[in-house]
């Protein structure tokens, strides 16, 4: 199986799925002769031309409308953000076009598109760059949200957002672009809304998505040194969120860590909280803890910023929390 980093993975979905179906196109800024702002539609412009790869102005009101636009029309738009924090000027049309017209219309205008881009913190890009939003959007009927932590996941679940009827929320973490991977050739899709456990084990369930993953296993790479022995589940789609594979693996623990890289208030981890003490109280051993970046603006000072962080070392003491190990 060939390995593959998460930027290539992601431009070999986009390949694969805009010559499996010709009404698939690519649009944002920089997308075709820069090759994308993360390389991620590198060569797609030489290949497919300039009617499906096209570059925008800087006006992410506009370009998202135009691809709402083309979507009603049956279409299948595949709109990038150079980032998700500038997708805030386009909030109007991804919550009140996109996530609203299929439903308002009865299924009879049709809105198969996929907003994509990176999120989250990098490294000192400051508060203004640093932000994870997906408990907004998936605070929102209509949309669905996908945030894969892996290149074979981000290959398999691009495929499968571009194919949903759906409007899809496809969140890349910043700093995974780089990560390797091994990833299946051709027919890889990986279906939205099934989470997958990344590491069993007995003595605790951390949940954790997007950039948190990596963290939880290297986590549980210490612990296990400790003879702590830690399950990962990998949520993938935070909506619709995978809440029965959660449940198995918090009834076999007994014990819950939830990681995100969000903030704390009202973040996704409480949405993940709530169904876990409704649905599994009498299961549960020790309360659910929750580990998040710090509920604060994302500082620019580097030490400031990585206390403000998820980190492995959070993570590990949350666990020995629920263990009653601290």
């Amino acid at each position: 199986m060939p390995t593959l980093t998460y930027r290539d993975a992601l431009n070999q979905a986009l390949r694969e799925e805009m010559a499996r179906d010709a009404d698939v196109f690519l649009m944002g800024e920089e997308v075709g002769v820069y090759q994308g702002a993360y390389k991620v539609s590198r060569g797609l412009l030489e290949e497919f031309g300039p009617n499906r790869v096209v570059d925008t102005p800087i006006t992410e009101l506009g370009f998202a409308g135009v691809g709402i636009g083309a979507a009603m029309v049956g279409l299948k738009p595949v709109i990038e953000f150079m980032t998700w924090n500038f997708a805030l000027l386009a909030i109007d049309q991804i919550v009140n076009s996109a996530a609203k017209l299929r439903y308002m219309s009865g299924g009879q205008v049709p809105m198969q598109i996929v907003f994509r881009g990176p999120c989250g913190a990098a490294l000192q890009l400051a508060a203004q760059h640093s932000q994870n939003f997906e408990s907004m959007y998936a605070n929102i009927p209509g949309l669905k949200v996908v945030i894969p932590a892996t290149p074979a996941d981000a290959k398999g679940l691009l495929k499968a957002a571009i194919r949903d009827p759906d409007p899809v929320v496809f969140m890349e973490g910043e700093m995974l672009y780089n990560i390797k991977g091994e990833v299946p050739e051709g027919e890889h899709v990986v279906p939205i809304g099934v989470a997958e456990v990344k590491r069993a084990g007995d003595h605790v369930t951390i949940v954790c998505w997007g950039k948190t993953v990596a963290l939880a296993l290297k986590a549980a790479d210490q612990l296990a040194a400790e003879e702590i022995s830690v399950e990962v589940v990998d949520l993938r789609t935070i909506r619709p969120l995978d809440v029965a594979t959660v449940l198995a693996s918090v009834r076999k623990t007994h014990r819950a860590v939830v990681a995100e890289e969000g903030w704390y208030f009202a973040g996704v981890g409480a949405q993940v909280v709530d169904e876990i003490q409704s649905q599994a109280f009498d299961e549960l051993d020790a309360p659910v803890v929750r580990v998040t970046s710090a509920d604060v603006p994302m500082p620019y000072n580097k030490h400031l910023e990585k206390a403000a962080k998820v980190s492995v070392e959070r993570i590990a003491a949350a666990v020995k929390k629920v263990l009653y190990l601290d």
